[in-house]
C-alpha cells in the first residue's frame, strides 16, 4: 500500500518545484545569472503544459468511462420491468406512510380509512397530522363508513382542528361502504404522478385489537399501475352514490 502511495505522487511535478525553487534561491544569491534562468523557465513551462496535457487525456478517458457506464446502465434498467405494486410489511409502515405523506400534494383522497388508527396520539401525529400541515397539499377529501362518524367528530375532527392547516380537511362523505378496500389516493412530487397506499380490512392485512383493526400488510400502489384507474373509478361511484343522512 505504501508504494503504490508512493508512485501516486506527481513526482513531475515535485521535481519541478523544487527545480524552481533551487533555482530561485541561487539567482537571488547571485550565484546563477538570467541567461541560466531562462531555459530553467522554459523547461518548467513545458513540464508543467506536459502534465496539464496528461491529465486532460486522463479526464477524457474517464467521462467516456463514465458515459459507457450510463449507457449500459440505461440499457439495464429499460430492460426492467419496474413493479406496479409494492408490498410493504409491517417492520416498513410507519416508514412508507411517513414517506408517502411527505412527497403528496395536491387534492388527496382517503378511503375507507379506519379513524380508529389516529386515537393515539401518537400514530395521529405520525399518519395524518404531518398531510394536514404538509403546505403541498391543498385538501383531504375522506369518504368514509357512515359507523365512523361518532369516531370522528369526538376523536379525530378535534385533533385536526388543532393542526396548521386544517382548513383544507374537508367534512367528510359518508356512505354505506360495503368494501374491504382502503386506500390514500394523491399526486407525488418525486414520481411527478399518481400514487396509492392501498390495504384491505381484515386478517392477514389487518391486525384485529379489542379497539381498532392496525394495518399489517399495505401496497404502494405506483404511478404506472393498471390498478389506479380501477381505484379512481371506485372513488368516482362513491361519489355519485347516494350519501348516508346525517
Amino acid at each position: 500500500m505504501k508504494l503504490k502511495t508512493f508512485l501516486s505522487y506527481e513526482w513531475d511535478a515535485i521535481a519541478g518545484i523544487a527545480t524552481a525553487v533551487v533555482a530561485t534561491i541561487l539567482h537571488l544569491l547571485h550565484m546563477v545569472d538570467e541567461h541560466v534562468m531562462l531555459p530553467i523557465v522554459l523547461a518548467l513551462m513545458a513540464l508543467l503544459f506536459i502534465n496539464f496535457m496528461r491529465h486532460t487525456r486522463n479526464n477524457e478517458l474517464t467521462a467516456e468511462q463514465v458515459e459507457r457506464t450510463e449507457r449500459m446502465v440505461g440499457k439495464i434498467q429499460a430492460g426492467l420491468n419496474l413493479p406496479e405494486v409494492i408490498l410493504v410489511g409491517p417492520h416498513h409502515l410507519r416508514t412508507a406512510n411517513e414517506h408517502f405523506v411527505k412527497h403528496m400534494r395536491g387534492d388527496t383522497i382517503w378511503f375507507n380509512v379506519c379513524l380508529s388508527m389516529y386515537r393515539p396520539q401518537s400514530l395521529f401525529d405520525t399518519l395524518l397530522k404531518p398531510a394536514v400541515e404538509n403546505p403541498m397539499v391543498t385538501s383531504i377529501d375522506f369518504v368514509l363508513d357512515e359507523s365512523q362518524k361518532e369516531l370522528w367528530r369526538h376523536v379525530v375532527q378535534p385533533k385536526i382542528a388543532g393542526c396548521a392547516g386544517h382548513e383544507k380537511v374537508r367534512e367528510p362523505r359518508w356512505h354505506h361502504l360495503k368494501k374491504n378496500v382502503s386506500f390514500i389516493l394523491a399526486d407525488s412530487h418525486l414520481s411527478d404522478g399518481t400514487e396509492a397506499l392501498l390495504s384491505f380490512w381484515g386478517e392477514p392485512f389487518m391486525a384485529e385489537t379489542f379497539e381498532r383493526q392496525v394495518p399489517r400488510f399495505i401496497f404502494h400502489v405506483q404511478k404506472h399501475s393498471e390498478l389506479l384507474p380501477h381505484l379512481v373509478e371506485l372513488e368516482r361511484c362513491c361519489v355519485h352514490a347516494p350519501q348516508a343522512d346525517e
